[in-house]
């Protein structure tokens, strides 16, 4: 069971940093306070893990051989590069992170499934595009019900506002649902006795306790950083990260959260007018997802190369 400490690590360390994506904007907006957000992203996670979870699990078990040394390395080297990603206030993809560190043992020891890292690969580049895709549409649906129902700007507002907590719970599921086999996913088969359900439910607690120690402060950047949102872009954009996370959760890949929280609002952007984004912020984030899965490689393969000179 020593091993599966780095996996925990690793969940602790995604739910500090993509707790952010799914309620940031309602947290920085003070349409409720960081603990009731936190502790509705908490127990949503979990649920989200423990039903929807396993499928991302088979996923990520499958991209290369594991032995218990090869697992320690590879989750606490994704861990670290999370975790140094949230100190510097980055909402960044731990899917990114745990595949690099997954990549980094695949080439070091000749057993990468490059099939099913094609699979992943494409499904990152699909969820920004996916979730700015959704974002046009339910702007432009939703704006027009909006119009068509009358109603005083401020009800219009507490409906959405409301709204977002809503939306934003069902993205902490999605999140759970999604990104617990980023946590615990390479472990599945490896632990006698020990199911991928109960490395799911293990990977949402661990997510949990991330969401509420210390997802403060990546969650105030997110909320207030890419661009100034009011009640109803609020909650198109989480609206559509949400829906993009689940659909990827029951294809069975874990995705990054945050590439599709940025999706969506660029998506908005591109209809409101891209002068509203905050270009400097964009390019650290897009910095933060180029570099978290290369120090993840780097770190993991390191490691490795340390070890087998250790015990050679």
């Amino acid at each position: 069971m020593l091993p599966l400490t780095g996996g925990l690590y690793l969940g602790w360390a995604l739910g500090a940093n993509d707790a952010s994506n799914v309620f940031g904007t309602a947290v920085a907006s003070r349409i409720i306070s960081f603990r009731k957000a936190a502790v509705l992203c908490a127990v949503a996670v979990v649920v989200g893990a423990m039903l929807q979870g396993e499928s991302g699990i088979h996923t990520l078990s499958g991209l290369t051989a594991q032995t218990m040394t090869t697992l320690v390395i590879v989750s606490v080297a994704a861990a670290f590069s999370v975790t140094l990603m949230t100190i510097l206030r980055l909402p960044i993809s731990t899917s990114q992170a745990i595949v690099g560190a997954i990549a980094g043992i695949g080439l070091a020891t000749d057993s990468m499934n490059w099939g099913g890292l094609v699979k992943v690969v494409t499904c990152w580049i699909a969820t920004p595009i996916g979730a700015m895709i959704i974002a046009c549409v339910l702007y432009k649906i939703l704006g027009a019900v909006i119009h068509w129902i009358p109603m005083s700007m401020l009800t219009r507002d507490k409906i959405l506002w409301s709204g977002l907590i809503v939306v934003g719970t069902y993205g902490s599921y999605a999140l759970g649902a999604n990104n617990v086999a980023n946590a615990t996913g390479i472990f599945s088969g490896m632990l006698p006795g020990v199911s991928d359900f109960q490395l799911a439910t293990w990977g949402g607690l661990a997510i949990a306790v991330g969401v509420i120690t210390y997802s403060k402060r990546v969650m105030m950047a997110v909320g207030s950083g890419i661009m100034r949102m009011d009640a109803f872009t609020a909650f198109v954009a989480v609206s559509a990260m949400a829906t993009t996370v689940h659909v990827f959760a029951v294809i069975g890949v874990p995705v990054s959260t945050s590439q599709a929280i940025v999706g969506a609002i660029i998506g908005i952007g591109l209809i409101r007018g891209v002068h509203g984004i905050k270009f400097r912020v964009l390019r650290n984030i897009a910095a933060g997802w180029f570099l978290t899965p290369a120090i993840s490689l780097i770190l993991t393969a390191a490691g490795y190369a340390i070890f087998c000179r250790v015990s050679g």
